[in-house]
């Protein structure tokens, strides 16, 4: 008999056998780093919802699909448009409803998109960057408006521009709307991030000028007043909210040398974005970075590395995945991977980028989601963090392991208040990977085996806000 039962242990999987892990003195390298990201545009209805008027429930199913393919590739921030033109896709008692949730201007969705995208965000380790377009008033001068919108209830502030209408950044009040609807949404909404895109001044149109009478030097010490107060405002709200610009890529034609463009930024944009990244008056620049490698003359790799070259702060290149297979240069998906790599090795900051935009892999056009998670994405990776404006980590957390059949269970227990979630590391052999990212309120989770082989030691971090890490907490069997 006890020989019957010594054979039918000898026949049992290693991972039937219960495995306890004990404290360890090893010492994992750090997890992994980097910003992943994507824009969600509404206006045009571009990214979300995929067309007006649709009920709160297909809406929310639809932001829900979004983020459950970031959450599959292992990306780690929804960088989502709630401004489109001085409308608001969250409850406002200062702007009216956007129309590109309704089809109506100032009507009510029935829910508070940006509320349920930070919650759903959240509950998958994906951040939510808040998205603002500070001056422009309509996209199309010929699109209804209610009377609480700028044109109606301000219209000596805007001016009309070609089909555009635009509130004039040289006014005061101008300054004041944005200001406020921006730092309203920071102090009543969970979100990590605020992001303006490159619309300070309209792009030049049929050979216009915009009708201030102001010189390109007076607009952009207009929007670098802007930018400085900006990032001070919400610094002194949260100091743990990102703020960050995505400008037209080329700062200048002809910089660096061998550089071509149609569009001079610093002249016509009033955009001094060079100067915002070397003033730190931004926590990370994506300058919007469109271009294949080659011709030279717009050159992704060329151009990022000029850019990490002119501040300490981060620098992540907006790319160009909606690009692929389309008529303007038609690009493989081999080159949306080839920049991402490029991204990782140009310069000495932390890496990151931002897609543009999200609908390039929701539809994974030419395949480029499918090569991401098996390639650029196969691990997780966190928001690198922010040593400029805090450095101090977050209490070391508690845990305990226990392996067993189905995998490895790890309980959870945050050091202090400061936590916002946990990095879970395993060791594999003698290979360290990150392979999970979750929020402080978790009190467990399963770790997965390797085929079929449970690790040989874990660890755990806890990140607070900032995006500093403590020191982990290892087991070991």
């Amino acid at each position: 008999m006890l020989a019957r039962i010594i054979s039918l242990t000898c026949l049992l999987s290693p991972l039937a056998l219960a495995q306890t892990y004990r404290p360890s003195g090893e010492k994992p390298p750090g997890p992994a780093r980097e910003f992943r990201a994507a824009w969600a545009a509404v206006v045009h209805n571009i990214d979300w919802p995929s067309k007006k008027g649709l009920p709160a429930s297909q809406q929310q199913a639809e932001m829900r699909a979004i983020l459950d393919k970031m959450a599959s590739l292992t990306m780690n921030a929804l960088v989502l448009q709630v401004r489109p033109h001085c409308d608001a896709v969250y409850q406002s008692s200062k702007e009216p409803w956007s129309p590109w949730l309704t089809g109506t201007m100032g009507q009510s969705p029935g829910y508070d998109p940006l509320a349920f995208a930070i919650q759903q965000a959240h509950a998958r380790g994906i951040e939510v960057h808040a998205w603002f377009n500070p001056f422009r008033a309509l996209s199309n001068a010929n699109h209804g408006t209610s009377g609480n919108h700028v044109c109606k209830a301000s219209p000596h502030i805007t001016k009309r521009y070609g089909n555009l209408v635009w509130c004039d950044p040289a006014a005061p009040e101008t300054r004041a709307r944005a200001f406020g609807a921006i730092l309203d949404v920071v102090k009543r909404y969970d979100v990590d991030g605020v992001h303006l895109d490159d619309y300070f001044y309209p792009y030049p149109e049929g050979g216009r000028t915009f009708p201030d009478g102001r010189s390109p030097a007076v607009r952009r010490q207009i929007v670098d007043d802007f930018v400085e107060k900006l990032y001070a405002d919400v610094k002194r709200s949260k100091p743990w909210v990102r703020v960050g610009i995505s400008p037209f890529g080329i700062w200048r034609p002809g910089v660096p040398a061998g550089i071509e463009a149609g569009i001079d930024s610093y002249e016509q944009l009033g955009c001094d974005a060079r100067k915002w990244l070397a003033k730190g008056w931004v926590d990370y620049l994506a300058p919007q970075l469109y271009w294949r490698d080659q011709p030279r003359k717009q050159s992704f790799s060329l151009l990022l590395s000029w850019w990490r070259q002119q501040g300490s702060r981060p620098v992540w290149p907006g790319i160009a995945t909606t690009r692929i297979g389309g008529p303007e240069d038609g690009r493989p998906a081999s080159e949306i991977t080839r920049q991402i790599e490029l991204s990782r090795g140009i310069g000495k900051n932390w890496s990151g980028h931002i897609h543009w935009s999200v609908k390039g892999l929701t539809k994974n056009l030419g395949g480029i989601s499918t090569m991401l998670a098996k390639g650029a994405y196969a691990q997780p990776a966190l928001v690198p963090p922010m040593p400029w404006i805090n450095q101090k980590a977050p209490g070391r957390p508690a845990a305990s392991a226990a392996g067993g059949a189905s995998g490895l269970k790890l309980n959870l227990q945050s050091g202090d208040r400061a936590t916002s979630r946990f990095a879970v590391q395993a060791r594999f052999g003698n290979q360290w990977r990150l392979v999970k990212i979750v929020s402080a309120g978790a009190t467990s989770v399963e770790v997965p085996t390797l085929a079929g082989r449970l690790p040989e030691a874990v660890a755990v971090s806890a990140v607070d806000r900032f995006g500093n890490a403590s020191a982990p907490v290892v087991l070991a069997r």
